[in-house]
């Protein structure tokens, strides 16, 4: 047998690894534990406000805690599995994830909540770059690893649909801690099944882990996320500042040493591709347009128009609904025209949908808010899956897990700062809302703190001056949210113009990987 009839055969087999699509049906088990665990968390807010009695500012970090860990580790945790074996950190990271779930359901005080959010986050950042990673490693054919792909960007909208649904359901029937419960059979299935049809994969050379560099990323990220939100909750301040200097030198010197080191936790070199950059932004702001907005809207639907959790889960379905349906033909559609215009257009969708939510009020119909979710998920989903497909194909098998990471990043950094500057507009322009006359002093603050506050402490007060209260705590919370949605709308429609020129001339792969 010749060479070249050898490396034939090896190479039919690389593509058509037996058993890759059972193993790629257990791999986004994990995308939809993570995504229905984000997702799940908007509408048990309320319950959570009711039952812990966090502060504004504590409700927020119980929203986004988890989402900024997982972005400060996420590069640390790609690498790690590029190492050791992206199977093995996958089994690890899903073991732990089931068991800080257990901590997060019985929380018994906002601090302990937090906590439990922060450790579920370093759980959850061994789990997205191991799951992509392994599918570049099971898919060779570029059309194959395209569909795969969206497969994987499908279950995550899809867990985003699961996540609000089975939640309301079990937030109507039990107490909130169940919507984190739901995690433990998940893990069990991935656990199991994995263990026998995951192959693993690693970088035969990977070179040394390096923990300085881990400790850089981590401290720059969250120094940064952190800085973000406290200069948008409060304006300009000490805290912010030092916290903002900190993040940003320690990302200098975190770029500084991966230049300098033989084996990078990740290489910055790639960044000086236009394509992998201009993928990398565009999923970054995309999840942010995404996340803050359907954070937001949970509470609207409960909170302001007074639908019960189960209906409120229903009622965000159609933005997954887009998001799998686009994400399941992006491949095709992005070689049939182009990646820009496809990225491009998604960015522009969600920019507009954003800008229709600016004539938000009370009373609006759903109708229009269906229609407005439904055009957020389909552009969310085209962008986020062509750019995911860029980045994970710009780059050798060896590193699939950094570039996996990468996009990740991209990703959590994208949610956290979504619920983070987009929630502290709403929560700034909420507390600034006018007292009833009538209120007393102890209810008035703990409705100036979040709209679940408001709520909870009109209980105590005559029918007609609850009323006055929750209608003027509502009434500030559209108007916020009104502004975060024109910000947020403002934001994509820029992107949705660099990413036309940052992505000229990017192509999906067409041939077959030798």
């Amino acid at each position: 047998m010749t060479t070249s009839t050898l490396r034939t055969a090896s190479h039919t087999e690389g593509v058509r690894r037996p058993g890759r699509w059972l193993a790629l049906s257990v791999l986004v088990l994990a995308v939809l534990l993570v995504a229905v665990d984000a997702t799940v968390l908007g509408l048990a807010t309320p319950f959570l406000s009711e039952d812990l009695k966090p502060s504004g500012t504590q409700l927020l970090w119980i929203g986004d805690v988890y989402s900024f860990v997982i972005a400060g580790l996420l590069v640390s945790m790609g690498s790690l599995g590029d190492r050791i074996g992206r199977k093995k950190l996958l089994l690890i990271g899903a073991t732990a994830f089931g068991a800080v779930s257990v901590l997060n359901a019985y929380a018994t005080s906002p601090e302990m909540m937090i906590v439990a959010r922060a450790l579920l986050g370093v759980a959850g950042a061994t789990l997205m770059p191991s799951t992509l990673a392994l599918i570049r490693n099971l898919f060779h054919d570029p059309r194959e690893r395209s569909l795969a792909i969206g497969i994987w960007g499908a279950m995550a909208s899809a867990g985003a649909a699961v996540g609000p649904v089975v939640g309301g359901f079990l937030l109507e029937h039990f107490w909130w801690g169940t919507v984190f419960l739901i995690n433990l059979p998940v893990m069990a299935v991935l656990v199991l099944v994995g263990i026998k049809l995951i192959p693993e994969s690693k970088n035969p050379n990977p070179g040394p882990w390096d923990v300085p560099s881990v400790a850089l990323s981590l401290v720059g990220m969250i120094g940064l996320v952190y800085a973000v939100k406290e200069l948008a909750s409060h304006g300009p301040s000490l805290d912010s500042g030092l916290a903002a200097l900190a993040g940003a030198a320690a990302l200098a010197w975190f770029v500084r040493r991966q230049l300098t080191l033989p084996a990078p936790l990740l290489d910055m070199r790639l960044f000086r591709h236009r394509g992998f950059s201009g993928a990398v932004l565009a999923d970054l702001l995309t999840i942010l347009g995404l996340s803050g907005l359907v954070f937001f809207l949970s509470q609207f639907f409960q909170l302001v128009q007074g639908r019960q959790p189960l209906e409120a889960g229903l009622a965000e379905l159609p933005a997954a609904v887009g998001a799998v349906t686009a994400g399941l033909i992006a491949g095709v559609v992005a070689r049939r025209f182009s990646v820009r215009s496809v990225v491009a257009g998604g960015l522009a969708a969600v920019g507009l949908s954003l800008a229709v939510l600016t004539t938000l009020d009370q009373h609006t119909g759903y109708p229009l808010l269906g229609a407005a979710l439904l055009v957020v998920g389909v552009g969310a989903g085209f962008a986020f899956t062509v750019t995911a497909d860029v980045i994970l194909s710009s780059v050798p098998k060896e590193q699939a897990g950094s570039a996996s990471a990468v996009s990740e990043t991209a990703y959590e950094l994208g949610a956290a700062l979504g619920i983070a500057v987009l929630g502290s507009i709403v929560t700034g322009v909420y507390r600034d809302f006018a007292t009833p006359a009538g209120v007393p002093s102890g209810v008035a603050s703990a409705a100036h703190e979040s709209l679940g506050g408001a709520v909870e402490a009109s209980g105590a007060l005559a029918p007609e001056t609850a009323t006055a209260l929750v209608s003027a705590a509502q009434e500030a919370f559209v108007d916020g949210l009104r502004i975060a949605a024109g910000v947020g709308a403002a934001v994509l429609l820029v992107t949705a113009v660099a990413a036309w020129f940052l992505l000229r001339g990017q192509k999906l792969e067409d041939g077959v990987e030798h």
